[in-house]
């Protein structure tokens, strides 16, 4: 029983579940918005030593920042101050093309600017659009489908 204990107190430091208001924190204590992750996370695990983070969600889903994104059930990064770098789990629809999204940053916190790598390009989002976790919505949902379709007429115009 002593040796769990021990075993317990040992890896605590490394890793810390949490859910979605605690992954807020998180985020702005490292100097990000708060609202990156959407609004369905079941819980985080975090190495400390290594800033490896682990997102869990309840499951996949569809939001919008300023276009819309595709969050998997399972996002991986390296948090880092100021950044999100090697990003697994998370993709952005630009021009009819989904586009893995491989990190994110805020280099200069007064721009009020948050930086997308998407591979190809750097994209700038306003800071704004981050304040609050964006509501998810499941593949397939009718929310989805609408939010979709807003999409598709505003692209028309």
């Amino acid at each position: 029983m002593s040796l769990f204990l021990l075993l317990l107190l040992i890896l605590l430091p490394f890793i810390t579940p949490s859910s979605q208001s605690s992954i807020r924190k998180l985020l702005e204590a490292r100097g990000l918005p708060g609202g990156l992750f959407p609004d369905n996370v079941e819980s985080y695990s975090l190495d400390v030593k290594t800033g490896e983070l682990e997102v869990q969600l309840q499951n996949p889903c569809f939001a919008r920042f300023e276009n819309r994104v595709y969050f998997d059930s399972v996002i991986k990064a390296n948090l880092s101050y100021g950044g999100l770098v090697g990003l697994q789990g998370l993709t952005q629809e630009e021009l009819f093309l989904w586009l893995p999204v491989k990190g994110i940053a805020v280099n200069d916190s007064t721009s009020g600017l948050v930086l997308f790598d998407i591979g190809v390009a750097h994209k700038k989002i306003s800071r704004s659009l981050f304040e609050d976790p964006p509501v998810c919505y499941p593949p397939g949902s009718i929310m989805e489908k609408i939010e979709k379709r807003k999409m598709d007429i505003h692209l028309q115009r």
